[in-house]
């Protein structure tokens, strides 16, 4: 009675810690932590099988790691060939009626060979110093998702079937919490992404740009924002349709999003009409305006629209203190004002143009233009 006590509050225990996530990672962490804690093990991972890609991917180990093994690998995959249980034993068992239950293999490869019994899977015990393992099966959505793994050292007890049974139990829980996090992010990603371009939206720019300013107060982080605004989509609106002035713009979102690539960590988005921005974190202001430079050329050879007007505002020009997104978010725009009043085919900066600051905080009065500076806050 006590184990099915033990057992029970580890299932609880499992299903809370998933419920408290909030990201992909935390989930899966949760999911493989919780397993292996719960079924004795000293080591666990999970995998997801990429079926247009043929392999499992590792997506987090978690416990006493193996030369090699990293919490959250990049690149740790196995061809699904490998491993034959998924892609056939598996499938064989569920469409035969079955259950996606669990197994149990160990570093001795048993005799005459067993159902789910796998080469590879007995050699990589050996290679790791690891004395069995359990593998439980994830379905999501009525398909095989992946699998969770949870091993024990030579050392210590072999699973048996009532651990096989537990860890199913458990794989199902961890479904469930992954689903769930699965739809969290998707809600997520829909309401931080323009739907058109595929860029992050105005939401998600506010959002990173607080959190970027407050770095760059505390911890001196050069923060940098290109404000563009792509000329002639009107033009092709009106004399070719508005399918064709979507294409327009989404073809200089993905002029934006390769630009923003040569800027690590750096945020492309659609703040709404014709107007874009990239935001970084941590290039000098060189290297953004550069980035700027190549944004204005690569826009000027699309084969629709008239090139962007681009205006850049750093924290590493002279511009004076910032200590708030509004303020940054002026001077570029007032930067990309400038540009676009003089039709100029390079991006004008803040700091290094010495109308910017004046404009940004006088700005002239044009009731009948539809675009203004931003003054959120």
């Amino acid at each position: 009675m006590g184990g099915e006590d033990a057992r029970l509050r580890a299932v609880v225990s499992l299903a809370q810690a998933m419920a408290a996530t909030h990201t992909p990672r935390e989930s899966w962490r949760a999911a493989a932590h919780g397993a292996r804690e719960a079924l004795g093990g000293n080591f666990a991972a999970l995998s997801v099988w990429e079926r247009d890609l043929g392999r499992l991917r590792v997506l987090v180990n978690d416990g006493e790691r193996a030369a090699g093994e990293e919490e959250f690998p990049e690149d740790e995959t196995y061809p699904v060939h490998q491993f034959p249980e998924i892609t056939e034993f598996l499938h064989e068992r569920w469409a035969g009626g079955g259950e996606p239950n669990a197994w149990v293999e160990t570093a001795v490869e048993p005799p005459g060979g067993e159902a789910g019994y796998c080469h590879e899977r007995v050699t990589a015990l050996r290679r790791r110093g690891r004395g069995c393992c359990v593998v439980a099966p994830i379905v999501l959505h009525g398909r095989a998702w992946g699998e969770l793994y949870v091993a024990r050292p030579v050392v210590m007890a072999v699973f048996d079937a009532a651990d096989a049974d537990f860890a199913t139990v458990l794989a199902s829980v961890a479904a469930a919490g992954i689903a769930q996090t699965e739809r969290l992010e998707e809600v997520r990603r829909l309401a931080f992404t323009d739907p058109l371009t595929g860029l992050a939206n105005r939401r998600a720019v506010d959002m990173r740009l607080d959190e970027a300013v407050e770095r760059h107060r505390t911890e001196g982080a050069v923060v940098s924002l290109v404000v563009c605004d792509l000329n002639g989509l009107k033009r092709v609106n009106d004399t070719q349709g508005h399918a064709v002035g979507d294409r327009l713009l989404e073809r200089f979102g993905s002029v934006l999003s390769l630009c923003g690539a040569m800027l690590p960590g750096a945020l492309a988005a659609r703040l709404g009409g014709d107007e874009f921005c990239l935001l970084s974190v941590g290039p000098s202001a060189d290297e953004v305006v550069a980035v700027g430079e190549q944004l204005c050329l690569r826009a000027g050879e699309l084969e629709l629209g008239e090139g962007v007007a681009c205006g850049v505002a750093s924290t590493g020009d002279p511009i004076g203190e910032v200590r708030s997104a509004r303020r940054l978010f002026r001077l570029a725009d007032a930067a990309q004002y400038r540009a676009k009043a003089a039709r100029a085919v390079k991006p004008v900066v803040a700091g290094r143009d010495g109308g910017v600051l004046r404009l940004a905080d006088t700005p002239p009065p044009a009731p009948h233009d539809r675009r203004r500076f931003r003054g959120r806050g």
